[in-house]
């Protein structure tokens, strides 16, 4: 087992649990664009490691360890925690750019971070089959693709606590890392590195057009 993996698992774990059984340090480490816009700038990091409710917990961990060895194995640990954070961070600073001025919006969830390792290990293993469900197997490739649609209509809906804007800003940062990591995917899976520009591409033009 990788002991960087278990210990992303283990703090997310703690810490969201935290904010499960107290409010006020939900609260105060969640992301909220007016407390980030007033200086707090640690609740951008902080609030990737809280979430809404187990079962968000549970589907960001889940598609986590499924994921992150992928990376690990291709780029090692290092890289590895790169692209966790980055895209984390990328997450954020998507989300804060998309609400800057929605100073009650709201959000908490590791998804930017975790959608940043999907489309990492998607890039190396484009043809590796998941499991939904256990039961409906289908390809990561096209896996990651519905994920951000659905984050998609997620922002649009504007009906629960997740960091939605964060899955796009994620899979930005885990998209542009691993093609600077390794420059040769390119050429070696450029139908997937196309395919996988796809939603992102379909984000920024609804956002130009006001459909977000």
């Amino acid at each position: 087992m990788n002991t960087i993996l278990i210990g992303i698992i283990v703090a997310n774990v703690l810490i969201s649990y935290k904010g499960f059984n107290d409010y006020a340090f939900f609260r105060k480490y969640e992301f909220h664009i007016g407390s980030i816009r007033s200086g707090e700038q640690l609740r951008m990091v902080s609030s990737g490691f809280l979430h809404v409710d187990i079962m968000h917990l549970v589907f960001n961990m889940f598609t986590l360890w499924f994921f992150a060895p992928v990376v690990i194995e291709w780029l090692g640990n290092f890289s590895f925690v790169m692209i966790y954070f980055g895209s984390l961070i990328f997450g954020s600073l998507l989300t804060l750019l998309f609400h800057k001025n929605d100073y009650s919006y709201r959000a908490v969830g590791a998804s930017g971070a975790v959608t940043g390792v999907l489309y990492s290990a998607i890039l190396f293993e484009p043809d590796m089959m998941l499991g939904i469900f256990g039961i409906i197997p289908i390809p990561a490739y096209l896996f990651g693709i519905l994920y951000l649609l659905y984050s998609i209509y997620g922002m649009k809906a504007k009906n629960d606590n997740i960091g939605h804007t964060a899955h796009f800003g994620g899979a930005i940062g885990g998209y542009l890392i691993t093609l600077i990591k390794a420059p040769s995917l390119i050429t070696d899976h450029s139908l997937m590195v196309i395919l996988l520009a796809i939603p992102i591409i379909i984000l920024f033009v609804m956002a130009k057009f006001g459909k977000l």
